[in-house]
């Protein structure tokens, strides 16, 4: 994949919560400019959060990452995503998964997606505790 073709991340969530994780993501990494991007539902209708989420993804590859399963952010992607092999959604979001969203940004949605859940899910466990 060329750099033209980088796949690009979107994180749609309530509140500051993707401004917060794409702030994570950028001191931890020195993230490239363009890479993620945040939006978040505040004060917006359902079809002016589709308009944005869509005017905003453009015609690359794009993962929206969201971050609840339901809701109107889930919701909006998957409709502004509906019938379009360059994008997909990934629901749940959470720091180990959008680090290696930005590691592996190269790699084609078919194989980026479901190291990505892979990596999400590996990231969510019990610490032991000190002693």
């Amino acid at each position: 994949m060329s750099d033209a073709e980088l796949v690009r991340g979107v994180l749609l969530s309530h509140g500051k919560l993707a401004e917060g994780m794409v702030d994570a993501v950028a001191r931890i990494t020195g993230l490239d400019e363009g890479a993620l991007t945040a939006m978040s539902n505040e004060g917006q209708n359902p079809q002016g959060l589709a308009d944005q989420v869509d005017a905003l993804v453009g015609s690359g590859p794009v993962v929206v990452f969201t971050d609840l399963r339901s809701g109107s952010c889930a919701l909006t992607a998957q409709l502004t995503c509906r019938g379009n092999g360059k994008r997909a959604v990934v629901c749940g979001m959470n720091l180990p998964m959008l680090l290696e969203f930005v590691f592996h940004r190269e790699l084609p949605l078919s194989e980026l997606v479901p190291r990505l859940l892979r990596k999400g899910k590996e990231g969510v466990e019990t610490a032991e505790p000190l002693a």
